[in-house]
Order: C-alpha cells, then sequence, then structure tokens
C-alpha cells in the first residue's frame, strides 16, 4: 500500500504560499525515476527544498534514484521545491520542510539553528570548498587591463578598469549580505551588482568573450571553472569565527562544506533512508565534473545524476548496508 506524504496536503499549501511571496518563477517536481519504482512504490514522499545552483539539483536528483532503487529505504520520490536558502529553513521551522541537501555551512549555520528543533545537520556531503572574489587570468597577467592586482584590497585602485562594479549572484544568498559587509569593511567603492547567478554569469561569459576586466564572487564547486581560468584574489586578513557577524566584515570568506539536513519526523518514518544520508558522499572534484556535464555540455540533470548512481553502485550498497 503507498504510504501517506510526511504530513497533510494543507503543509504543501503553505509551502506554496512560501514560495510564491519569495521566490518567482519556481517549480516542484519529483526526483527519482530512472532504475528503479520512480515513486510508484511502497514509500513516503519526501518534501525537500532545492537551492538554485545545479548542485543543488543533482544532489537531489541522485538521492531520487537510490531512493527508487532501493525502496525498503521507505521513500518512493523526493518532491523537490526551489527555493531560497532563507525561505527554505524557515519552511523547515514551520514544517514544511523534511529535506535540505547542499547546505553551505558555516554561510547557513545562523539559519541552521533556527530550526534545529525540528531539522538536524546529519551528513556533510563534501568539505573544504573555497569562495571569494575572483578575476579572469588574462586581465592579471602582464599586460593585462588589471595587472598588479592580487588583494581585494587593491579594488579601488582599478575602479575605472572594473567599470566600477563589483558582481554577486543572488539576493537570497548568504554569501550576497557577507560580500556587501565585505565591501563596505574593505572600504570598496565598487557597486554591488546583485540580479540572480544566471545574469551574474552571463555577465561573465560577455567580458570573458571580451577578454574584458571583471571582479565577481564565486564559489567551488561550480561548472565555471571548468569554462574559464580564474584567479582567487588573496586575502589580508583570514576567516574567524563572527567576522563576518559581530565584526566589520574586513575578513575573507570561510572554506566552506555542503552538508544534508533532515527533519526528525523524516528520521522517525525513513530511518533507513537517513541512515543513507549519514554515509553520503560527493567529492567536490565529482561534482564539478557533473556541473561541467549539465551547464558547459547541456546533459540533463536527472541523465547525470542516474549516470553517477550506476557508477557508484557498490559504494551506494556500502552506504545502505
Amino acid at each position: 500500500m503507498q504510504r501517506t506524504p510526511l504530513r497533510p496536503r494543507a503543509s504543501a499549501v503553505a509551502l506554496t504560499a512560501l514560495l510564491t511571496a519569495t521566490v518567482a518563477g519556481c517549480t516542484s517536481e519529483e526526483a527519482g525515476s530512472g532504475g528503479g519504482s520512480g515513486g510508484s512504490g511502497d514509500g513516503i514522499t519526501v518534501q525537500a527544498a532545492q537551492f538554485s545552483w545545479t548542485a543543488a539539483g543533482l544532489t537531489n536528483g541522485i538521492l531520487g534514484e537510490i531512493a527508487a532503487d532501493h525502496p525498503d529505504l521507505g521513500v518512493s520520490s523526493l518532491a523537490t521545491t526551489q527555493l531560497d536558502p532563507a525561505a527554505a529553513w524557515a519552511g523547515a521551522q514551520r514544517g514544511d520542510v523534511d529535506l535540505l541537501t547542499e547546505v553551505a555551512l558555516p554561510n547557513q549555520q545562523e539559519l541552521a539553528d533556527s530550526a534545529s528543533d525540528r531539522v538536524q545537520i546529519v551528513s556533510e556531503t563534501y568539505g573544504d570548498a573555497a569562495q571569494g572574489w575572483f578575476v579572469p587570468a588574462y586581465a592579471v597577467e602582464p599586460g593585462g587591463p588589471l595587472e598588479g592586482l592580487t588583494s581585494v584590497t587593491q579594488l579601488n585602485d582599478y575602479a575605472d578598469e572594473l567599470g566600477n562594479k563589483f558582481y554577486d549572484a543572488d539576493p537570497g544568498y548568504i554569501t550576497t549580505e557577507q560580500n556587501a559587509k565585505r565591501l563596505q569593511g574593505y572600504g570598496i567603492g565598487l557597486e554591488h551588482v546583485v540580479s540572480s547567478e544566471a545574469a551574474e554569469l552571463a555577465q561573465l561569459e560577455n567580458s570573458y568573450s571580451r577578454e574584458e576586466p571583471i571582479v565577481l564572487y564565486l564559489y567551488h564547486p561550480h561548472a565555471v571553472f571548468a569554462q574559464y581560468d580564474m584567479v582567487q584574489l588573496e586575502e589580508p586578513t583570514p576567516y574567524t569565527d563572527g567576522c563576518l557577524t559581530e565584526g566589520d566584515g574586513a575578513c575573507a570568506m570561510p572554506s566552506y562544506s555542503a552538508n544534508i539536513a533532515a527533519s526528525d519526523e523524516l528520521a522517525e518514518q525513513a530511518p533507513g533512508f537517513v541512515d543513507l544520508l549519514t554515509d553520503f558522499r560527493i567529492s567536490v572534484e565529482e561534482m564539478e565534473e557533473m556541473q561541467k556535464a549539465v551547464d558547459v555540455d547541456g546533459e540533463d540533470v536527472a541523465t547525470v545524476a542516474r549516470e553517477w548512481v550506476d557508477a557508484h553502485g557498490d559504494q551506494i550498497d556500502e552506504w545502505i548496508g
């Protein structure tokens, strides 16, 4: 018999209302349709948040495929809804979201703490992922328009060459708030251009094709590093706890880890699935290869996720035990 979702559909309505109020144009879909039951078998449907970056879609897709292959885990499918981190954690705090993948820590730590009475971080998918401010390698080479630029503290000296602009990703990212504080803390007068990651990457593509200078926020893992030769600017002050919250913001951004968070209710209803999550790992290198396949080569997320699962069958079996 088909088991019911984790909560009545009224909660899904609440999640839709949250989505409508916070993220325009996002959709909800089910992940997990490959070699298994594709959502038709016995098990619960998990309400999963999906962040806008490709790695989140790939992680959810992989977990959906594993669940479809292994109905004994107690999950028939993942119902994914695209949300920014703040909206996703608000949904988790209310009880409308049971699974969050690609949770960037320490970036989202405060948000995670706000929902800790319902949702727990259960595993680290990968760690030591660098983030910061990047410029194209050609721009800082001898004779390049940004020749001599090595540190974030020099950016004011190159304001004219950069069109007085610093490009950032989505306004809903925690890092966008951090970068606003970092610009102020370092005393950098560049305009903080915030729209969306898609717009940011389009600007990079345009600048790179013309070999024009640009400075922008980027993070690993990301397909952009398979497309372009980028250089991360140095930071005079290393990251320390509190420097981007209580401090003045004049410090480096931390290397971060990508984590998975699961609700206590999910752990109760599908303990086998949550046990899998505790062992689930994807390396930064593997993730960037998959991102390139999707974002550069144009492959479908579901296809790439299925290929990863097929290539890691023995490892998955070990995780499941």
